[in-house]
């Protein structure tokens, strides 16, 4: 774990807002003692839930997308230390790892232009570079009986969080994502379009299913390959469900968890589902906030659920007035997620 940046109980006072007569998660919440290892404490603490952060945009660069999804850790932490510590969810249940430094990874990024066919490539390697610190943290953190809940960065880190998994768990792992997009395009160099892609054609990605996939931004060949693999791949569009009302919402998330509770499987978010939330590929149509509450309410209770990844949020991009609500809404996923699996 040399590229964890270990959150620290001063980091947590910093974010805390105290108030007489309140104990907020900031209180309760556990962190790595100084100079102790943090796999060492990974194994013994009594704390379930380890909150990990990732903040990157690289992917999203490297798949044609705006910046700014790196912004999102710092809101989100922020939020989830003043939540109320009380009998609906105790902040004592987490522990707050860190976060993954990739501070060099960023600067070597800023003058790099993803039209340059030499600066993708440059892109999509750097997108490796943070895949294995991903994949290691994962691997440390489930193998020591935790479920990690991660908070991106792009999508491109579902396939750290895929490959770790299914490493601790010693056999491949099923994933559902709530996205517009399939995240499933072809294997060009990794970037925030292809991680449940490269999980899948490295056998460490069994079954997945996308719930609300758009269909006006799913290109042919995506389509066509999901069909050539339906066995293992499936999917629900949003205009089936929401525009068509072909579908009902909850009998297909009962569908969903039928397909990919017979592993473990990784609970992916992408909040580019919800309408008007700043993010890289930003819409103006898409599932209620509700919606997606209960979505990771009702996968969280699943005994098969490993782990929760949350990203592509960019309060950057954000009406700076209001740049903490997509913090806010985080937290909101993390307790729905924390409340239910218990």
């Amino acid at each position: 774990m040399e590229k964890l940046v270990p959150f620290t109980p001063s980091d947590l006072a910093k974010v805390t807002n105290h108030r007489s007569g309140e104990i907020k998660f900031g209180e309760k919440m556990i962190t790595i003692p100084k100079g102790t290892d943090p796999l060492l404490f990974l194994e013994e603490t009594e704390a379930k839930y380890v909150i990990l952060g990732i903040p990157e945009d690289i992917g999203i660069r490297a798949n044609y997308g705006r910046p700014g999804a790196a912004s999102a850790w710092k809101s989100a932490i922020t939020n989830i230390a003043n939540i109320q510590h009380n009998r609906f969810c105790k902040g004592s249940q987490i522990l707050i790892l860190g976060q993954i430094n990739v501070s060099d990874e960023m600067k070597e990024v800023e003058n790099l232009d993803f039209n340059d066919i030499d600066d993708r490539s440059k892109l999509s390697q750097l997108v490796e570079r943070i895949d294995k610190e991903v994949s290691h943290i994962i691997f440390s953190i489930v193998k020591a009986g935790k479920i990690p809940i991660i908070i991106g960065g792009g999508h491109n880190n579902s396939y750290g969080n895929i490959k770790g998994t299914a490493l601790a768990k010693g056999k491949p792992i099923n994933a559902i994502n709530f996205d517009a997009h399939s995240d499933f395009r072809i294997l060009e160099g990794r970037h925030s379009g292809n991680g449940f892609s490269y999980a899948y054609e490295e056998g460490f990605l069994k079954k997945y299913f996308i719930f609300g996939l758009h269909e006006n931004y799913t290109s042919k060949s995506v389509l066509d390959l999901i069909k050539k693999t339906e066995d293992r791949v499936r999917y629900t569009t949003y205009d089936s469900l929401n525009i068509r009302r072909e579908k009902e919402f909850n009998q297909e998330m009962i569908s969903a968890l039928e397909f990919v509770k017979t592993e473990s499987f990784g609970l992916e978010i992408d909040l580019d589902a919800i309408p008007n939330i700043a993010s890289s590929a930003m819409t103006p149509s898409g599932f209620s906030v509700e919606q997606l509450r209960q979505f990771v309410s009702f996968f969280g209770r699943s005994k098969s659920a490993a782990y929760l990844h949350i990203c592509e949020g960019a309060p950057d991009l954000g009406e700076e007035k209001n740049n903490h609500l997509i913090g806010k809404l985080i937290g909101y996923l993390v307790t729905d997620f924390i409340k239910s699996n218990q």
